[in-house]
């Protein structure tokens, strides 16, 4: 049985004024899954499960700028969900479209596309670009969109840069190689003088990456929250904000 809202706003607060604003994360990924299972549970089309996904979003990231986390990286679309049934496909980057329109409305975010374009429809890689400039001088909460991601295909476009731009340069593979180092080929990723994320969130139960920021997150803390997506409620969030601020962090060990 769900207890009252009111003992949920309670419990809210209290968490919440147990969070010191030193020890939150300045930057947060989020896997933000469990759309289509909701959709079946509530006996609605998928549609509906990644529209109520997306309304999550926007909500979501009010969350952050409430408390001052200024970065967010939101896996929305992976090169593997590249291969679901064409339909269901469409309608999912029909409602990304929509989604990356009411976070230009918002004048509050500033959008960096992360994800191989090349995939993707030109309506949505060219909408994707024209927020990213038209939102490139705003201040607020800096929300990297991955769309048409994935972690091995993000390092395998970044030594192919390298080896590129070496190659333009008149260095041959030796010479490459010999100058390479984990800074060097982290300038290439499409995360590129970004701080890596402290905490990576994964809704729906699920215990995996499943390649998201397969590079970035080599000392991200985890949390996997049982909540689908659309479910995720603010105290889940301030839930896992105090998790990562109880643990001490390790690097390389």
């Amino acid at each position: 049985m769900e207890l009252p809202g009111f003992v949920y706003r309670l419990y809210e607060r209290k968490i919440r004024r147990s969070l010191s604003p030193e020890k939150l994360p300045t930057h947060i990924g989020v896997l933000v899954d469990g759309n289509r299972r909701w959709a079946k549970l509530a006996g609605a089309p998928t549609a509906t499960g990644h529209q109520a996904g997306a309304d999550k979003i926007l909500e979501f990231l009010g969350w952050c700028q409430e408390l001052g986390i200024n970065m967010v990286t939101l896996y929305m679309l992976s090169t593997d969900n590249m291969n679901r049934s064409s339909q269901e496909l469409d309608d999912l980057m029909g409602i990304i479209a929509n989604t990356l329109d009411r976070l230009g409305e918002t004048k509050t975010v500033r959008v960096h596309p992360v994800g191989a374009l090349e995939l993707l429809p030109d309506y949505l890689a060219d909408k994707l670009r024209e927020l990213e400039a038209s939102t490139v001088a705003i201040t607020g909460i800096h929300v990297n969109v991955a769309v048409g991601y994935g972690g091995r295909r993000e390092i395998v476009d970044a030594v192919k840069a390298l080896l590129l731009e070496g190659q333009s340069k008149g260095l041959d593979a030796a010479q490459i190689a010999a100058d390479l180092d984990p800074d060097q080929l982290a300038k290439y990723l499409y995360t590129s003088g970004q701080p890596d994320p402290e905490l990576v969130i994964r809704t729906s139960g699920e215990q995996r990456l499943s390649g998201f920021l397969t590079w970035q997150s080599a000392y991200s803390e985890f949390y996997f929250c049982e909540a689908l997506w659309p479910d995720f409620r603010r105290v889940d969030f301030l839930r896992a904000l105090r998790d990562f601020s109880d643990r001490q962090r390790r690097f390389g060990s």
